[in-house]
């Protein structure tokens, strides 16, 4: 297969959700459908024995919710499918906004009980900068939740995209009855089993009798509903669809293994390939022959009996090959990687070549962090992973004298992941980490004790907003830190940051000090 046929037949896309919408469980049997795995697992963390593939994690096992973004790839009716299902939680959002850099397409799922909540929401925002092409899957039809026109229209008006259904619902909750297919005509009938795939029968006319056979008086209520459903949206515009500015929705029950396959079929015809990448300097086509790459996660010890650390590279253009060097751009080192893997969760495989659209895991020895560029030799930064600032603060402290080594080691580590942000005061040189949410000083403690034998203990410190500072004036910036002297702190890379205690200080530096750049992403 020709290298423009490679990347034609891949899709890399993102699964979002506010949590509990059913988003790790819609990507186990989307793992199901292609084959990659026999028996799909479930989220929940009491009583079902085998967890979901996604959540390798012990934490994620332990609480039953996703804490970090996992890929997953697998081949299905000839396309090669690359699925990153990120968490859900709030508080790992930074996690999932710098996933979506590495998506070319999304699906969003919506429980249909609860509708749009405010974590999609927030999500959809990124989406629509980036203008990344979304599908939305309803989740959960076989219980009670609101009616399907009046859903359709709270996704228009909460997430401000059009929207065009694919899939429509007969009947749900206890009565639940099926979808009937209007992309592809066909009519699949629902019976609750988590592990069957479902028949689908073709039925390309809804007058005909043989419709209340299979679903018996709600036949009419299907073709009075089918034929509003054309008359208020129009066909689906796959440019459209393309550009961002229209939904195509599907209904159906990831658990019950329910309407997975229709929003698989359709999402391989209608979804794009690896598409153009900015960067600083100019748009990467991925056609180009020059391989380049970025790296969005880094993630340490996926395999803690090897306390290994693997840097996630989205390959942009070209084709990236096992064993031959590449320019890091920011070191400006040529590299070369013996043992590239690809994942599925974490189960990793070596791989010779990859190509655009595709996830590449290198084992990284600390030369990476997020948001490095790999070249074949170009110098070209790409743009748009940033790392926000940070709204909880505390004082991280050794709990243990005889372990200092493996915390500080853990620490810097963990902060590598962007799972959170390290700064230290140059007023008494202590060590303060910056969250988004609080949920992520407890995955930090937890991750210290049982992946690096440190445990460290927490002293909270009254902080409102962290901000990246800079001024081509020199003698304001030197003047400005002299007298903020006990505020002023240095990220792990080194650059000023002020810790201001409240939004008052913070206002009156920045009327007082007008020459100075205060910064609330670390990309400027």
């Amino acid at each position: 297969m020709g290298f423009k046929e490679e990347i034609k037949r891949r899709r890399t896309f993102g699964i979002i959700s506010h949590p509990d919408a059913g988003k790790t469980t819609l990507t186990e049997k989307l793992l199901l459908f292609g084959g990659a795995i026999h028996v799909a697992g479930a989220v929940k963390s009491n009583k079902i024995k085998k967890t979901a593939t996604s959540d390798f994690m012990e934490i994620e096992r332990q609480r039953g919710i996703s804490v970090a973004t996992s890929v997953m790839g697998f081949e299905y009716k000839g396309h090669k499918i690359n699925i990153l299902d990120t968490p859900g939680h709030q508080d790992f959002a930074e996690d999932t906004f710098r996933t979506l850099t590495a998506c070319d397409s999304v699906i969003i799922v919506i429980d249909v009980a609860k509708g749009v909540e405010a974590q999609t929401r927030k999500l959809m925002q990124v989406c629509r900068m980036r203008k990344t092409p979304v599908i939305v899957f309803i989740n959960k039809m076989d219980r009670s939740g609101k009616d399907a026109f009046d859903l359709l229209d709270e996704i228009e008006t909460e997430l401000q995209i059009s929207v065009n259904p694919l899939s429509w619902p007969i009947n749900m909750g206890p009565d639940f009855k099926g979808v009937y297919n209007i992309y592809q005509k066909n009519l699949s009938l629902f019976t609750p089993a988590t592990q069957t795939i479902q028949e689908t029968i073709e039925f390309d006319d809804l007058s005909n009798p043989k419709l209340e056979e299979y679903i018996g008086d709600d036949a009419e209520i299907l073709r009075e509903e089918i034929e509003l459903v054309s008359g208020v949206y129009p066909e689906l515009d796959l440019q459209e669809y393309l550009d961002a500015k229209i939904a195509p929705v599907f209904f159906g029950s990831a658990l019950n293994n329910f309407g997975v396959r229709e929003l698989l079929d359709a999402f391989i015809q209608i979804a794009p390939s690896p598409r153009p990448c900015q960067t600083v300097e100019r748009v990467i086509e991925p056609t180009e022959e020059k391989f380049s790459g970025f790296i969005f996660k880094i993630h340490a010890n996926m395999d803690p009996n090897h306390r290994d650390r693997i840097a996630f590279v989205k390959i942009v253009s070209g084709v990236f090959r096992r064993n031959t060097a590449y320019l890091h751009v920011r070191n400006g080192k040529k590299l070369k990687f013996s043992s590239p893997t690809a994942f599925m969760a974490e189960k990793k495989s070596i791989i010779e070549e990859a190509y655009p659209g595709d996830i590449v895991g290198l084992h990284d020895t600390g030369n990476f962090k997020i948001g490095d560029t790999l070249t074949e030799g170009e110098k070209i930064n790409f743009k748009g992973i940033p790392s926000f600032s940070p709204e909880l603060f505390k004082y991280i402290e050794n709990a243990d004298p005889m372990k200092s080594k493996q915390l500080a080691k853990g620490v810097d580590q963990l902060m590598d992941e962007g799972v959170a942000q390290l700064f230290t005061s140059q007023f008494n040189g202590r060590k303060v980490i910056g969250t988004v949410g609080a949920l992520q000083f407890e995955v930090i403690e937890y991750r210290l004790l049982h992946e690096y034998s440190a445990s460290c203990r927490w002293e909270h410190i009254n902080l409102h907003k962290a901000c990246w500072i800079k001024s081509n004036d020199e003698e304001q910036l030197t003047e400005f830190k002299k007298a903020k002297f006990q505020f002023i702190a240095k990220d792990k890379h080194g650059r000023d940051v002020f810790l201001a205690d409240s939004s008052y200080m913070l206002q009156m530096a920045q009327n007082n000090y007008p020459k100075l750049e205060f910064h609330f992403t670390s990309e400027f």
